[in-house]
């Protein structure tokens, strides 16, 4: 079957009041199928989601088939817990006062509502239904909440088909609908793909990963790997397992949704580049740096400053050598890197520097004309840039607001054109990452290469890193997504 969700039903009669459509099956043909015949989700509407129920061996067991099933059997589990909903519906009783008032029952202590894959028929409740969508992933769920001091969750149930009635069936179908367009319309003249890739963006983001075109360019290439790509940003976060894969192409950092998208993606059997544990490892230079240090991979000299120490500046500087360049852990585009000649300099931007991190890394510096970027993907070399540094300016990026041409230039050429050893350190180094997207970020000095950092979330701009390969550099990721999504 082609990449579109199937829907799971006890019966198949409980289908009788909307379109028609050859993806519903009964849980029994499921279930005795053998092995996986679908690519695409799994939409659970069993009446009865309870441990060892019918419904909770359907989700069982598309999970066991390398399917994603909504719910998750996890969810199903989590569905009593409710101390873990509170922490998620912080701004509930907000919502809920609004609502009562609206219905003339401002002293009610008791509501309900039915929500379908994160919609109501309320609007005032509209961010509660996809909160709670988000906490527990469950296509029909009907929630009680009883107020005492504060509005509180007393009870989640799922809700059976066949007990909507004609309003709540409309809401059902509405949000199916917006959920999962291609379950139950009529087939239409446009290809349908095998797969769904959502790329994560952020189209009012200083200085993108990747620009207008080349993001563009990943779409056509995901559609000519059988991939149907779309645009997504933050505010998309409730649609997120409409897709099956997720690609970052936004500046990622931990404490950020960019994290949250990953870790979401994972957990629901997504393939997703970038992996929220790479996330983690590249995002901080502190652990990047104690990584690459216990495997002996090469670097600058460097050691770890913290803020609560009584620093001797004076023996930093002599053990280092001056200049020393001062980084907090999760600056990105050469933000938060500065650069300190004596120890009047070192000690001032430590502490200003110490203002956002209470942990800094101080490294000697190493003069060089360009940076070497070797773009890595799946433990391969697949792309190498030159970046030179900026004009009068000591980094690739000078953040001056004096500065127009704030990078500086570069040169982009075939991975066979780059000196071995710089491509066998840079594979050393992400290969204590992961097999993901990477950017390796090197200088080459008279003892050999070092690597100065490692992005995780490379830039892939038009015209920069794609000039060698052009159009077969977006190929080359997407036919890695396929072969994720096919493994």
């Amino acid at each position: 079957m082609r990449n579109t969700a199937l829907i799971i039903l006890d019966d198949l009669s409980d289908w009788q009041p909307y379109h028609p459509s050859q993806a519903v099956m009964s849980a029994q043909e499921y279930m005795q199928q053998s092995g996986a015949r679908h690519r695409g989700t799994i939409i659970n509407l069993c009446a009865d989601l309870s441990y060892l129920s019918t419904g909770y061996y359907v989700s069982l067991l598309a999970e066991a088939r390398g399917q994603r099933a909504l719910p998750a059997a996890s969810a199903m589990n989590d569905l009593t817990n409710l101390p873990h909903y509170q922490l998620f519906l912080r701004d509930m009783t907000r919502q809920l006062n609004k609502y009562a008032a609206k219905i003339g029952q401002s002293d009610a202590t008791e509501l309900q509502i039915l929500i379908c894959f994160g919609q109501t028929q309320e609007s005032e409740l509209s961010l509660l239904a996809r909160q709670l969508f988000e906490a527990y992933p469950c296509p029909v769920l009907q929630v009680t909440f009883q107020r005492n001091e504060d509005w509180q969750i007393k009870d989640l149930q799922n809700r059976a088909l066949p007990q909507l009635d004609d309003a709540e069936q409309t809401l059902f179908a509405n949000a199916l609908d917006n959920f999962s367009k291609r379950v139950w319309r009529k087939a239409r003249a446009r290809k349908e793909y095998r797969y769904d890739l959502a790329i994560l963006h952020d189209p009012d983001e200083h200085i993108p990963t990747s620009d207008k075109k080349a993001l563009q360019k990943f779409i056509q290439a995901a559609r000519a790997n059988d991939m149907d790509a779309e645009l997504i940003t933050a505010k998309d976060y409730s649609r997120l397992l409409e897709f099956d894969a997720l690609f970052i192409r936004e500046t990622t950092r931990i404490n950020h949704h960019t994290y949250r998208f990953a870790k979401k993606a994972e957990a629901n059997g997504m393939v997703v580049i970038d992996d929220p544990d790479a996330i983690l490892k590249c995002a901080n230079k502190v652990f990047l740096h104690e990584l690459l240090e216990k495997h002996n991979v090469p670097m600058p000299r460097a050691e770890l400053l913290i803020s609560s120490d009584s620093i001797d500046y004076a023996a930093i500087g002599e053990r280092l050598g001056y200049p020393v360049v001062l980084k907090i852990p999760d600056g990105s585009f050469s933000i938060g890197v500065e650069k300190a000649s004596n120890e009047t300099e070192l000690k001032d931007t430590a502490n200003k520097l110490f203002q956002t991190s209470t942990i800094l890394l101080a490294q000697e510096f190493l003069s060089t004309d360009f940076d070497w970027r070797i773009g890595v993907l799946n433990n391969r070399a697949i792309y190498a840039c030159k970046y030179f540094m900026a004009r009068n300016h000591w980094q690739i990026y000078n953040h001056s607001e004096s500065v127009k041409n704030r990078s500086g230039d570069f040169a982009c050429m075939g991975v066979h054109q780059v000196p071995k050893e710089v491509i066998k350190v840079a594979l050393q180094a992400t290969r204590l990452i992961g097999d993901g997207l990477y950017g390796v970020d090197m200088k080459e000095t008279a003892k050999g290469p070092v690597i100065i950092e490692i992005n995780d979330n490379p830039s892939i701009d038009e015209g920069v890193e794609d000039q060698h390969l052009s159009d077969e550099l977006y190929r080359i990721i997407m036919a890695d997504f396929v072969r994720r999504l096919e493994r």
